[in-house]
């Protein structure tokens, strides 16, 4: 039992991993976690069942791309031990452009499924009616775009250098 568990420590890890090290992944994260916020938080957007399980099968299968884009990357940067090579350039590239088709056809399911517009209408006489839930959001927002271009390291830096 105390393997098997570890298998889910390393998961995790990889997870970690992926988030502190890939900018990409942290795009995919809290693009993934606003869809759902609003989605189960708010009944602004008539979603079924099927819908929903197929956004969140979506989500799981770019991230999941995503890590292992990072994986690939990481092997063919030690095999190749720093020389350029063609074949791991090809190698890189596939698994970025894997990740791209799936991104793609994640973004258009989500249209598909979420292109509601008397949902983004109730969603603005919500927000003009809630100044502070809106602020809010958009300070959660500020914070997004923190964590996804300066990562959990850049952030860790920052408060290091000026928070005494």
């Amino acid at each position: 039992m105390k393997k098997f568990l570890k298998c889910f420590v390393y998961a995790f890890r990889g997870i970690v991993f992926c988030l502190a090290n890939e900018r990409n992944m942290r795009v995919h994260l809290c693009f993934t976690v606003y869809m759902f916020g609003y989605l189960t938080v708010y009944d602004f957007f008539d979603v079924s069942r099927t819908g929903f399980a197929v956004l969140f099968a979506l989500c799981a299968l770019v991230m999941s791309l995503e890590a292992v884009n990072t994986a690939v990357e990481r092997a063919v940067d030690l095999a190749a031990k720093g020389e350029i090579s063609p074949l791991a350039k090809v190698a890189k590239d596939s698994c970025a452009g894997a990740v791209l088709i799936s991104a793609i056809a994640a973004v258009a399911a989500g249209i598909a499924i979420l292109w509601q517009p008397e949902a983004f209408k109730a969603m603005f006489e919500f927000y003009k009616a809630n100044i502070p839930v809106f602020i809010l959001l958009l300070v959660s927002v500020a914070a997004s775009v923190v964590f996804i271009f300066a990562g959990p390291k850049g952030i860790k830096q920052f408060f290091a250098k000026h928070v005494k």
